[in-house]
């Protein structure tokens, strides 16, 4: 079963476990590595003959164009990630469709596509924001993967389904929640700081259970600072940030040659494409 491979494209200091401590009104003055990161996991990929979805913020491609070419000229699925990672449950109804349209518009200029998928920052599509969805589908997006059905202390919705549904009725839009796995009784996510922290057995045991008993594709993620253990350290950040941005960082690549070794991986449009249609 072809299974979705999708990366959160955005520099290591805009992270949600630094949003406290480095101002945004200081990234441009911070050393961008977002451009050699991607260009690393664009690499990884043409070694494994995988194409992913690249969940992209607008900041990031508002000063990185050339980067957005290269994602789309070797084949992967260009997708938004917002325009700056703020949160969807900070922002009212309104404030989210201008940064929908703001991404949106920096991302098919750069890119020459047409972006038609979404991926809110740090999946905070949730309970509180019922009217995310609505809006999504309003602006013609086909799809979103912006629902993390665990619980978390950045994110999470529980109760959202597992799987592929239509959040809106009479709506084509599609909500595709990343893959979760059962460990210690609790559910949580496959890919990310999980994956990169805990033995990739799980996220490999975790996959395979969902294509056999559930016949469903996985979704799984990382983000490009994820195989960068050279990039700077911030001192002033909390000990369980510190601890979820920098741990195991010179493990990730090869965790991810395996994980692409041991099962069939592909754009997210095309695995939805190939899939059952969801209720």
């Amino acid at each position: 079963m072809l299974n979705a491979m999708s990366v959160d494209v955005e520099d290591w200091f805009q992270v949600g476990a630094f949003e406290r401590v480095i101002a945004k009104a200081d990234w441009g003055g911070l050393e961008s590595r977002v451009e050699r990161n991607t260009d690393a996991v664009l690499d990884l990929f043409e070694e494994a003959g995988v194409q992913a979805t690249f969940f992209t913020l607008g900041w990031v491609a508002a000063r990185h164009g050339p980067l957005i070419r290269r994602i789309v000229d070797r084949g992967h699925e260009l997708a938004s990630h917002g325009w700056d990672h703020q949160r969807v449950f900070t922002m009212r109804a309104e404030a989210f469709r201008a940064d929908l349209a703001r991404a949106r518009g920096v991302l098919e200029d750069a890119g020459g596509v047409a972006v038609t998928a979404y991926r809110a920052p740090s999946f905070s599509i949730d309970r509180r924001t019922p009217w995310a969805h609505t809006i999504l589908a309003e602006e013609g997006y086909a799809y979103s993967s912006s629902v993390a059905p665990v619980v978390h202390d950045h994110y999470g919705w529980p109760e959202a389904p597992r799987f592929a549904y239509r959040p809106v009725a009479d709506s084509g839009l599609v909500e595709v929640p990343i893959t979760t796995a059962r460990l210690g009784g609790r559910s949580m996510p496959t890919g990310g700081g999980f994956f990169r922290v805990l033995p990739g057995g799980i996220t490999r045991r975790a996959v395979a259970a969902v294509n056999s008993r559930e016949r469903q594709p996985a979704i799984f993620f990382f983000h490009p600072w994820e195989v960068d253990p050279g990039q700077p350290r911030v001192a002033g950040a909390p000990l369980r940030s510190r601890l979820r941005q920098y741990s195991r960082l010179s493990a990730m690549s090869g965790k991810l040659r395996r994980l692409m070794a041991d099962h069939a991986w592909g754009r997210m449009d095309r695995v939805l494409a190939d899939a059952e249609a969801p209720r």
